[in-house]
């Protein structure tokens, strides 16, 4: 590295499900989990897309953010 460029190494639980979250998406559309459902879902309209399977974790909610609400 050196004195003006840093480099961070991240992983753990979080980055694993964010890595498969983003496998399990569609293209052009916000995919998110529950928690994230949960502290969204009075400014935005989403779509549940039931428990989807997820290597490692099992079954995890999933919603799409189809956009905020009226």
């Amino acid at each position: 590295m050196g004195k003006r460029k840093f480099a961070y190494d991240i992983w753990g639980d979080t980055v694993n499900l964010a890595s498969r979250m983003e496998s399990n998406g569609e293209v052009g559309k916000v995919n998110v989990s529950e928690a994230t459902y949960q502290k969204i879902k009075s400014r935005f309209q989403c779509l549940p897309r039931g428990n989807v399977e997820v290597k490692g974790k099992g079954a995890v909610a999933m919603y799409f953010v189809e956009g905020p609400l009226a």
